[in-house]
């Protein structure tokens, strides 16, 4: 469904360009070559200024960051680049064509092998999310597998039994007894409400990226219910944080980045009670898809069981 949605923004924006690049050459005089440059201008300069603007509202809003994980002006340019680049490839290229760049996943028996990853992407995305981090996994020795979250629109509690019939698929497919979640994002809360669902039973731990535990100032411009509950003080939220209400597996772990640009503040939206919160620098939200800084981390922490 958010792969079709994509595509259907993809070709408005491209008609709107023809239409207006046609108007330019036959009433303004324009050569074709400098209406097509001022298309290109156009697509980039859009999503350049989505960036901006998510960096600009979250520094309004953005919780201290610690000396140790500060960052400088290089490093700043660097990271916006790095967002600005994921969100023209995952958003205008993988995503809305998620089959053709990401085949089924590779799921042969590991009962002697490592406990496999289930990887679960985040509010209006789909499983091309994982496009670069997929293979890379793959290639430290994990068995990874992925899901697609429908429909775009609905309650967090909605994609819980998804969840469910994914793990049971995975562990079917593998020989597995349990395996490991990995959600960014919303996919964090999606993970914690199949496992207040469902128990921990089938989850030998649950590993979160930039997710939204406690609501970020950035879910008020968000539409759909799941937005509305990602909304700081939701009741929702604040149910799924009650003492003893999700049954966190042992060793649970959340990554959350000083800098993310979706969720702030990030210090008090990220944190994950009865799991082990690690904070990162210089990675913003979209760009953890393709952030070698991010990988590290998530290794490093899968390594430490």
């Amino acid at each position: 469904m958010v792969a079709r949605q994509l595509r259907w923004l993809l070709l408005g924006e491209l008609l709107f360009y023809t239409l207006l690049g046609s108007w330019l050459v036959a009433r303004c005089g324009w050569t074709p070559l400098q209406a097509a440059g001022l298309g290109l201008a156009g697509f980039f300069g859009l999503r350049l200024l989505l960036v901006l603007l998510s960096f600009g509202l979250m520094l309004r809003g953005s919780s201290p960051v610690p000396e140790h994980l500060r960052i400088g002006p290089l490093q700043v340019l660097l990271m916006v680049l790095e967002e600005l680049a994921a969100l023209v490839l995952l958003f205008s290229m993988v995503q809305p064509f998620e089959k053709f760049w990401l085949g089924p996943d590779r799921l042969g028996h590991c009962a002697t092998r490592r406990t496999p990853l289930l990887l679960i992407h985040g509010y209006q995305c789909n499983r091309g999310f994982w496009f670069w981090l997929r293979p890379k996994l793959e290639a430290a020795g994990w068995t990874v597998a992925t899901h697609n979250m429908e429909p775009t629109w609905t309650e967090i509690d909605n994609y819980a039994e998804g969840i469910a019939r994914r793990v049971d698929e995975v562990l079917a497919a593998t020989g597995a007894p349990q395996l490991i979640l990995v959600g960014h994002s919303m996919g964090g809360l999606a993970c914690r409400a199949y496992l207040r669902r469902h128990g921990k039973a089938r989850v030998a731990r649950m590993i979160t990226l930039g997710s939204v535990h406690h609501g970020t100032q950035l879910a008020n411009l968000g539409i759909g219910p799941n937005a509305r509950q990602m909304r700081i003080g939701n009741p929702w939220l604040v149910a799924l944080g009650a003492t003893d209400a999700v049954p966190l597996p042992p060793g649970s772990v959340s990554i959350y980045s000083c800098h993310d640009n979706y969720v702030f503040p990030q210090e008090t939206g990220s944190r994950l009670e009865g799991a082990t919160n690690i904070a990162i620098s210089g990675v913003s939200h979209v760009g953890m898809a393709v952030s070698p800084r991010l990988l590290r981390k998530l290794l490093e922490v899968l390594e430490s069981a």
